[in-house]
């Protein structure tokens, strides 16, 4: 396993400079977010010039792409498959091996969902990519069970876990234990009941035990810094704080 830091860390500051503050922190890999609301690239950027998005990629002052998140807000759905498949080619040229997908919101039919990222998971394979569906609460990904029976329906489709929504949010509590065989990427911050991102040292998450639990499944890619700014606090620390601490557990 190592450390990573996701791109939305400095959402609001321009790729470059994000990027040189990352390197100031000592992180060497990231995990770029290409949305439409928090990401420095967007997916319809990539779609209209990939060789353009690439080239972007390829400026990041040494930093390592390990992952990618995919969110588009298009209510187009042919659009946004095509949106989808732009940067899983973009992921092959960057040579990353995983994507990250949302889930579909609550009330979707279960198998117009199952359909919906079979077709995704298909895609990505056609350019050497596994997708990875976000935990997440509030959507269809808040519930482990449904996440694993989504991975059996959906072959190849793998979790990115974000520990953070089995501790606060409607899925509180929740063990997500059964989603450890099946994990491809890793989320952190530090969350309590009350907010979803707290100070680090504030929260419970349970850095340590998430640590051994991924070590007994043998993962072995990124566990990925995702913290927004918390106004009246100082982003550089926390950043810092949180890297030194995952650090010292590997």
């Amino acid at each position: 396993m190592f450390v990573a830091a996701s791109s939305r860390c400095f959402a609001e500051l321009p790729m470059e400079v994000a990027m040189e503050r990352l390197v100031d922190l000592q992180f060497s890999t990231i995990e770029l977010m290409i949305h439409d609301q928090d990401g420095h690239l967007k997916p319809a950027e990539v779609l209209a010039d990939l060789e353009d998005a690439v080239q972007r990629c390829r400026r990041t002052h040494r930093l390592s792409i390990c992952a990618i998140s995919f969110d588009t807000q298009t209510d187009d759905e042919k659009l946004a498959v095509e949106q989808f498949s732009a940067c899983c080619k973009l992921a092959k040229a960057m040579k990353v091996v995983t994507v990250t997908v949302r889930s579909s919101e609550l009330g979707t039919p279960f198998n117009a969902e199952i359909e919906r990222l079979g077709e995704l998971v298909k895609l990505a394979w056609t350019e050497g990519v596994r997708v990875g569906l976000l935990t997440e609460g509030g959507r269809m990904s808040q519930d482990p069970d449904t996440v694993r029976v989504m991975c059996e329906n959906a072959k190849g489709l793998g979790v990115t876990l974000d520990p953070s929504h089995f501790i606060h949010g409607p899925a509180a509590g929740t063990s997500f234990e059964p989603l450890l065989q099946s994990v491809y990427h890793v989320r952190l911050r530090d969350s309590s009941k009350e907010h979803l991102q707290v100070r680090v040292g504030q929260g419970e998450v349970e850095y340590g035990r998430l640590v051994n639990q991924l070590e007994r499944v043998k993962y072995n890619r990124a566990l990925c810094v995702d913290m927004l700014p918390i106004e009246g606090v100082e982003q550089m620390p926390e950043l810092r704080k949180l890297r030194l601490l995952l650090e010292s557990l590997l």
